[in-house]
């Protein structure tokens, strides 16, 4: 087999953004289906109201939460894939010289949907175990008669089975597509940028190329891999978004749903900034240590690989911002309009202070952490893996 179950194994990020969404478009689908079975019981207009208003609320949870997490799910997928076809390239090269074809090749390749299989259900099961506490809180005023708490397979389908099988179907396509590339290509390794060379030739330089070299490093550390910008700046919208949101919902919704808000918050921040820093590290491990070689110290190789991403970082983090109380300005002003003793919604600076403060800390404390690591890597393991 030429993807093993231990190279899917390492696709945690994607179960883990996968059980999220399943946990919560399962929970609000199957209480909007129960939904529809006391709608003829509804007798007054109040009742109506608070019917529409909680239908269209378990919608706008579902594409919302839904619709983000599969376009992080997919883009993390095809990360993962490119990394690990990237990382492979000679043995690919070999299969393909000795006469396998791309399709051959690229079939392998479904094993990558078994994370989202494992996240998926972990994520359905977990939604079912907290369905029954979401339909008291959902009705905990009693503005509608009782909603009984129902079971309904078809959720497995589209939740599980069709996810699963729409990830492994993109696996194979997309693995196709990298491997269109010439047996001899692959074997030489082509693409991967000499940026020691470059380090070498800048530090004999002087100063002022030294200046030079850095500034191109930081460049192309930026623009060069930007699906790890997408996940700094998705991790830090997270984080701003869910974080400041949760602070709101004791007094919008429930504690249940600030609590979940909050771990579904901090979960995919922490997970997608893990995942960026850690292959941002990994893949420049040469450089690292090439430069450190050369004469570049820790504080100067940290703010060319890990420092850069600041500024992409703080903009998430104000994205985040926006997006939490233009979210919950339509839920107040637009779904829950019409609802009596509907609290006003404003936005808070003081929580909003918090949890900029509370992401810096995040932020930095990964940022030493693995500035420490850089500072350990092995220039024998480096050179030893080169050959």
């Amino acid at each position: 087999m030429i993807v093993g179950i231990k190279d899917a194994v390492k696709l945690v990020s994607i179960s883990i953004i996968c059980a999220c969404a399943v946990l919560v478009c399962t929970m609000f689908l199957n209480y909007g289906i129960d939904l529809m079975t006391i709608k003829e019981l509804l007798t007054t207009e109040q009742e109506r109201i608070v019917w529409d208003a909680q239908k269209a609320t378990a919608r706008v949870v579902c594409l919302i939460t839904g619709g983000c997490l599969l376009m992080t799910s997919v883009v993390t997928l095809f990360f993962y894939m490119k990394y690990y076809i990237d990382a492979h390239k000679k043995e690919l090269g070999i299969l393909k010289a000795l006469g396998y074809g791309n399709g051959k090749i690229a079939a392998s390749f479904w094993i990558f949907g078994s994370s989202v299989f494992i996240g998926a259900a972990a994520g359905y099961l977990g939604a079912h175990l907290l369905i029954p506490e979401l339909y008291r809180l959902q009705n905990k005023d009693a503005f509608l008669p009782e909603v009984s708490v129902r079971f309904h397979p078809v959720l497995f389908l589209w939740m599980v089975v069709l996810p699963t099988v729409f990830f492994s179907v993109l696996s194979v396509f997309y693995a196709r597509l990298r491997l269109k590339v010439p047996a001899l290509r692959l074997l030489r390794g082509e693409g991967v940028q000499k940026a020691s060379e470059k380090a070498q030739k800048y530090r004999k330089s002087g100063t002022g190329q030294q200046s030079t070299f850095l500034h191109e490093l930081k460049r192309a550390t930026l623009w060069g891999k930007k699906s790890l910008l997408f996940f700094i700046i998705f991790s830090a919208f997270c984080f701003s978004a869910m974080t400041q949101m949760s602070f709101s919902m004791k007094e919008l919704s429930s504690d249940m749903m600030g609590i979940m808000i909050m771990g579904i918050g901090l979960i995919l921040a922490v997970t997608t900034l893990f995942l960026a820093v850690t292959t941002l590290v990994r893949g420049n491990a040469k450089t690292i240590v090439m430069m450190r070689a050369f004469g570049y110290s820790k504080r100067e190789c940290c703010n060319a690989l890990l420092g850069v991403y600041r500024p992409a970082a703080y903009i998430g983090f104000a994205i985040g911002t926006a997006y939490q109380y233009g979210l919950l300005r339509v839920m107040v002003d637009i779904v829950f309009r019409d609802m009596e003793g509907m609290p006003d919604y404003h936005f808070h600076v003081p929580r909003m202070l918090v949890s900029l403060v509370c992401f810096l800390v995040l932020y930095e404390l990964m940022v030493w952490g693995y500035s420490e690591k850089m500072r350990r890597i092995s220039i024998k393991e480096i050179m030893m893996e080169s050959e």
